[in-house]
């Protein structure tokens, strides 16, 4: 479905990603994980047309993306939800969702899209008259998701969508992100808990300084040893025998 081939990307003189290529197949959830600063959150914008390669492929069903305006490729139905939701606070609920449908294809059925958003987070409709900005934070990333649903995705790219969250509401997030992937929906996801990503996940990347250093299943990296001790808070197996 998506396929990223020796992409790099750089901010003026300083560069964040040196020949990254990865695959995400069709209704997978793929987890990318790392270290802050990493590069995930440029990968993501650079996927989504919000920042331009310098060299490198990327390709969404065999069509090339990397030349595509941002706009054109949430057409092709690739939604970014972005770290920080980025919402219109001083917009209702239901504002914001509506203008999730903003691309021809989702605003013929966004009435029915609606309804069936609502019905994935009832707190929105409950809430649906307020404004964004008087939501807690976990409401706040149900309404980002729910935008993005609005918008009919068939990659739905989600950065870091626990953050910041208290545990019950990161187990919610988590739980609606494995029922959008069973509607249909393929999923890329950066997370920085990593263990419940890498739960969730077919497969998982990992990325540090710019550059992929490990992939496998979610499985394989949740039971990998120096995974686990640099992502997952386990201490060295010598020194777990010692104590």
């Amino acid at each position: 479905m998506l396929h990223i081939e020796k992409v790099a990307a750089a901010y003026g003189d300083v560069q964040a990603l040196w020949d990254v290529s990865l695959d995400v197949q069709v209704n997978e959830i793929v987890v990318l994980i790392g270290p802050n600063g990493a590069g995930k959150t440029t990968l993501m914008r650079t996927i989504a047309g919000l920042h331009r390669p310098r060299s490198g492929r990327i390709l969404f069903e065999g069509t090339a993306l990397h030349t595509v305006a941002a706009h054109q490729i949430v057409e092709r139905g690739i939604i970014l939800v972005p770290e920080g939701r980025r919402l219109f606070e001083g917009m209702t609920v239901l504002e914001n969702l509506q203008l999730g449908a903003y691309t021809r294809r989702a605003k013929q059925q966004r009435d029915k899209t609606l309804r069936h958003v609502l019905d994935i987070f009832p707190l929105l409709a409950e809430r649906r008259h307020d404004r964004a900005s008087s939501l807690s934070g976990g409401q706040q990333q149900m309404l980002a998701i729910g935008r993005a649903l609005m918008g009919l995705p068939r990659l739905l790219m989600l950065d870091e969508p626990s953050l910041g969250l208290a545990p019950l509401i990161v187990r919610h997030i988590f739980e609606i992100v494995k029922s959008i992937k069973e509607e249909g929906v393929t999923v890329l996801l950066v997370e920085q808990n990593a263990r419940r990503a890498l739960e969730l996940a077919h497969r998982a990347y990992i990325l540090e300084q710019g550059r992929i250093v490990g992939t496998g299943s979610g499985s394989d990296l949740l039971h990998n040893d120096e995974v686990r001790e640099a992502y997952l808070g386990y201490a060295p197996v010598t020194a777990r025998t010692l104590t």
